[in-house]
Order: structure tokens, then C-alpha cells, then sequence
């Protein structure tokens, strides 16, 4: 009997339905990134404070270990409870960020100690309120991240898995194209930051109602199939965590993860204002030269999974990704301007970089860990991920910081050839960390049979 999985148009339209959600979050994720010297100029924001802002997002979910919770809630009561409670706290956490840079003063500061999150001193009521926001933003973002993941392998499992994912980040990577593109010149036409915020939160409601559209078609196809929530022995227990965590494969992957995308997020955090201050690109395009990474992945990664689907070479596009994201950092670290031209081209390589290496990590991890434990299993690798987007974008906005200070304690302006050394070397380990995982994989997958190739 033919279930609502093995027909095409509707696989699709599920696809879309989720993928949308995922993409507003992305968008959200993203909208700050090129208003850094806005919010720096008009609001006051030092790099330290940005830097704690950005590494909010993951606060809850590393230190909480809130993705643990919520990659347990998806494998024991389903996709559609937890999809939607995932997708409201998205909701809600950037309504948050939102009212705080809407209403709260900047002037209005408390004295803080926390060097260990790159603050001590005075610190904006308004840059707390906003990383609170952003933190339970985070939560929602990463638990429909992977729910979506779990939604994808369900509908589209001996269906062209690789491409659907292929197509998913696509979308994910279209969102963050969008904030990049448009972030700044909308909170210059309003006239302040809270306007693109505002425009993430509106997004995130539509999603939230396409999640709710393909919660319906999800109820049909489990009542097809006998639902997982009825079946005991398909369940989730506890004692599967044990299991996960027992796998190299699993660590690999996660390693791979880890590393690649500490490489990337927090990169993409701060590029407009290296590109601002180190290339001299106008302010008001140099989100628009960052974007370059996300819209050649809406291109590229479709393309790419498609190709995994067909070739089987996942560890060979994992080690060419990171090969390529390495040798870009390396690029940007030398303390020399290679003219107007460069900026564009070493985007246009990140962006191949970018498309590479998710195009095949996402679709690996099923050949790994089976269904029913694979939300717990993404959980764990999210859960990775955020200690790197918590703890690097502080690291980076220290050194910057860092580099401020120390030129002014010496009456002399920040060089900026020199600003950002450091922060792209520390990128470039994280490129090389990624290669020597991946070349360990190869050899495992080629000694258990993954089948990842």
C-alpha cells in the first residue's frame, strides 16, 4: 500500500513547509550580523558586548543542556510536539531581542563581572535583555533544526535523502543570505536596528504557521504507518544514549561539525566589519559582500547533494569543504590588501566551501544512528556546535576588543591590516581540526562499512 511518503508533490511540499520554519530562524540568526557598527555607533555597543550577544544564542542550550532535552522530547513524543513548542520559543525569544533594543535605554548599565564570558564592567540592561532573547531564540532554533532534520529522513528516506537536505540548507542559506542583504539597509530606512528584528519576528510567525500546516500531513502519514507514539518498542529509552555515545562514527561526525561550523558562524558574525575595516568596503555593502557565502550555498548545496547521492564520496566533499574554508582563512589572515577584488573572491570560495562539506556531514549522520534515536543523536552534535558558537564569537570579540585598547594605550590607531591576525588564524586552526577528523572518518568508514564513502 502506497503511503503519503512515496508520493513525490506532497514530499516536497513537506519539505518546503519545514524548510521555510528553518529558514526564518536562519534569518533571525542573522539579522544582527551587519548591524554591528550600527548598533556600536548609534547604540554604544563595545565588541565585547556584541561578541557576548552573539555567543548568547547557544548559552542555554550548552550550559542547560537544553538540547539534550529537546533531542529526547523529539524521539520520545514525536515531531509535531515538540516541532511546534521548538518553533514558538523562537517566537517568543526574538520578540524578546526585539522589545529590548525597541524599549530599553542604552544608556541604563549595570557592573558586571564575568570575564570568563568576555564582560567585566558596565554592561547595557539592553545587551542582557537581548542576549536573554537571543538565548531562548537559540533553543527553539537548534531543537527545530534538527526536528526538521528528523522530518527529512522520515518522508524522504530511499527517496533522494541527500538532495531533499541538499535543498533544506539551500533554504537555511537563503535566510541568512536575506538578513545579510537586507538587514541594514531596512534598520537605516526606520532609522533603528529593532526594525529588522521586527521584520525576523513577523517571518518567524509565517513559519510557525507552515509548521503547523505540516503537522497535519505528518498526523496522516503516521496514522498510515502505525505512528511511532503508539509503538513502545520504537520508542526512545535512556539507555540509547549510551549507545550513541558508543559509536566513533558519532564522534567523528560530531567532531566534523564542531569544528567546521566554529570556522564558519562566528566568521560570519564579525565578516562585514573586517570588511569594513580591513578592505575598506562601504558600510552600507559589506553585508552584501558576506551574503555572497549564503546565496552560493542556496545554489551549490542542492547540486552538491545531489551529487553525494549519486557518487557515495561524503568523506571526499567533508575533506575538499574544509580544505578549501582553511586555505580561505589563511587568505584572509595575511596582514596585506590584495586589492578591491579580493573580498569578492574569497567569499565566492567560502561560499564553495560552505555547500561542500553539509552537503554531506547532515545526510551521514542516518547511515550512522538509526530513526528512532536519531534526535537525540542530532541533539548531542547541535548540543557540540553551540559550545563553539557560545564561546568563539566572546573570544573574538575580546581580541578585538583587545587590539582597540592597546592601540589606544599607545596613541596609535588600530592597524588594520593587523586587526584581524589572530581572529583568522584561530579560524584556520579550526579549518585543519576539521581535515584531520575527516581523513580519521574515511579510514573508520572504510574499516565498519558505514557506507558514507
Amino acid at each position: 500500500m502506497k503511503i503519503l511518503s512515496d508520493n513525490r508533490t506532497l514530499r516536497w511540499i513537506t519539505l518546503f513547509l519545514v524548510a521555510f520554519a528553518m529558514m526564518t530562524g536562519y534569518f533571525v540568526y542573522d539579522v544582527m550580523s551587519p548591524l554591528e557598527t550600527m548598533l556600536e555607533n548609534d547604540l554604544g555597543w563595545t565588541s565585547s558586548e556584541y561578541g557576548f550577544f552573539s555567543g548568547s544564542y547557544a548559552f542555554l542550550n550548552v550550559y542547560l543542556l537544553m538540547m539534550f532535552v529537546g533531542g529526547m522530547a523529539l524521539d520520545r513524543f514525536g515531531i509535531r510536539i515538540t516541532g511546534t513548542t521548538a518553533t514558538t520559543l523562537m517566537v517568543l525569544g526574538a520578540f524578546v531581542k526585539f522589545a529590548a533594543l525597541q524599549w530599553v535605554s542604552p544608556d541604563a548599565t549595570t557592573v558586571v563581572h564575568l570575564p570568563f564570558f568576555g564582560l567585566d564592567g558596565p554592561v547595557k540592561h539592553q545587551v542582557m535583555l537581548a542576549a536573554f532573547g537571543f538565548s531562548i531564540f537559540g533553543v527553539g532554533s537548534e531543537v527545530t533544526g534538527f526536528t526538521v532534520s528528523k522530518c527529512m529522513v522520515k518522508w524522504f528516506t530511499g527517496h533522494e535523502l541527500a538532495l531533499a537536505m541538499g535543498i533544506q540548507v539551500a533554504m537555511a542559506r537563503l535566510g541568512t543570505a536575506s538578513a545579510l542583504a537586507i538587514s541594514k539597509p531596512f534598520a537605516q530606512h526606520f532609522g533603528t536596528p529593532s526594525a529588522s528584528v521586527m521584520l525576523g519576528v513577523l517571518l518567524l510567525v509565517i513559519g510557525l504557521i507552515g509548521f503547523l500546516v505540516y503537522s497535519i500531513f505528518d498526523r496522516k502519514l503516521d496514522q498510515q504507518v502505525e505512528a511511532e507514539a503508539t509503538d513502545e518498542s520504537e520508542k526512545f529509552h535512556f539507555g540509547d544514549l549510551k549507545k550513541i555515545l558508543g559509536d566513533a562514527g558519532f564522534w567523528h561526525l560530531t567532531l566534523i561539525c564542531l569544528f567546521f561550523y566554529s570556522a564558519v558562524n562566528p566568521f560570519l558574525k564579525f565578516a562585514a566589519r573586517m570588511m569594513v575595516t580591513k578592505y575598506g568596503v562601504a558600510d552600507d555593502i559589506a553585508g552584501t559582500i558576506v551574503a555572497i557565502v549564503p546565496f552560493g550555498a542556496i545554489l551549490l548545496t542542492p547540486i552538491f547533494g545531489h551529487l553525494y547521492d549519486r557518487l557515495r564520496r561524503g568523506t571526499a566533499f567533508i575533506l575538499a569543504g574544509a580544505t578549501l574554508l582553511t586555505a580561505v582563512h589563511l587568505l584572509f589572515a595575511l596582514p596585506i590588501h590584495l586589492g578591491p577584488w579580493f573580498p569578492v573572491v574569497a567569499m565566492i570560495l567560502f561560499s564553495i566551501a560552505f555547500s561542500l562539506l553539509p552537503s554531506a556531514l547532515w545526510p551521514s549522520v542516518p547511515k550512522i544512528i538509526p530513526q528512532v534515536r536519531l534526535g537525540t543523536a542530532y541533539a548531542s552534535i547541535f548540543w557540540l556546535q553551540n559550545m563553539g558558537r557560545a564561546m568563539i564569537p566572546i573570544l573574538i570579540g575580546s581580541l578585538l576588543d583587545r587590539a582597540t585598547l592597546q592601540a589606544t594605550d599607545t596613541t596609535q590607531s588600530v592597524d588594520p591590516a593587523t586587526a584581524f591576525l589572530t581572529p583568522m588564524l584561530i579560524f584556520a586552526c579550526f579549518g585543519a581540526l576539521t581535515i584531520l577528523v575527516a581523513l580519521s572518518l574515511h579510514r573508520l568508514d572504510r574499516r565498519k562499512g558505514y557506507g558514507i564513502g
